[in-house]
């Protein structure tokens, strides 16, 4: 997938920013499960998730863009590479990721194959997703917790809403493609809610076993920053053992769809045992 393929910008600078931006994408996990449960749903892919997918990673790419930023995480790694502040200035940051979040819902009302009123509820659960009742939310609060102890309960808070909203959205969104029913949507909702705890959770892991270049990012930065994380809160072994409860959930969520969501469960498996 190639989500800045279609992208231009009349500023030579900005235009070399994203340039920049799709020398590595990242690992797509979001779009790719997105992508999984149109076809989970469809019974086969689904030309539509494709483009949803794109969308997806434009936003998640913006969102990482302005978590990097001074005021924010101040981080200097992303994807292997100085963060776009870094490699180029913060204003150019700043617009770089205002202009991916617009790029992502224009790419969506495109998406020809796609009702109207399809297109409309995609749009919606992707606005809640990253807005001041997800991603927005979430790292703010996130923010006012750093430099204080926080108990598991306000954790999930934080992250189902900074980190899951978002991978929620994705399985949503892919099953509207799909034509998911009402019950259909629920229960994929519910897998993903699940499997975007447990994803942050083993995040919080890596930022602890891992190192800057397995990483792609900087690791340490959460003790560096005084965060509470699954392992400040729950030690090591805890929050293994949390990362795997929270898949065990995840994967009965799919047991009503049988054998057809065995390449949902294989990437379920590798978002949380994985090594960056």
């Amino acid at each position: 997938m190639q989500p800045f393929a279609w992208l231009s910008c009349p500023e030579p600078r900005l235009a070399e920013a994203l340039a920049y931006l799709a020398q590595q994408p990242g690992k797509q996990l979001r779009s790719t499960l997105a992508l999984t449960c149109a076809e989970l749903i469809a019974g086969q892919p689904v030309p539509a998730a494709q483009s949803l997918g794109e969308a997806i990673e434009l936003l998640h790419t913006y969102s990482l863009v302005h978590d990097d930023l001074p005021a924010m995480d101040d981080d200097d790694l992303r994807r292997g590479q100085p963060t776009l502040h870094r490699a180029f200035d913060e204003a150019t940051a700043i617009l770089a990721g205002d202009g991916l979040q617009a790029a992502a819902f224009e790419h969506i009302t495109a998406i020809e194959s796609l009702s109207a009123e399809q297109r409309l509820e995609i749009i919606r659960l992707l606005s809640i997703a990253v807005g001041f009742n997800g991603m927005v939310g979430g790292q703010a609060l996130d923010l006012a917790a750093e430099h204080q102890a926080v108990d598991v309960a306000s954790l999930r808070r934080i992250h189902q809403l900074k980190t899951g909203a978002l991978i929620a959205a994705a399985a949503e969104t892919g099953a509207i493609c799909g034509g998911a029913s009402a019950s259909e949507r629920s229960q994929l909702v519910q897998f993903a809610k699940a499997i975007g705890l447990a994803f942050q959770v083993m995040d919080d892991v890596l930022d602890v076993t891992g190192d800057s270049l397995a990483l792609g990012k900087t690791a340490g930065k959460d003790a560096r920053a005084e965060k509470s994380t699954y392992v400040s809160t729950l030690g090591l072994s805890g929050a293994r053992a949390e990362a795997n409860a929270l898949l065990d959930e995840a994967l009965s969520a799919l047991s009503v769809f049988g054998e057809a969501a065995e390449p949902l469960r294989q990437l379920a498996e590798k978002m949380v045992h994985r090594e960056r």
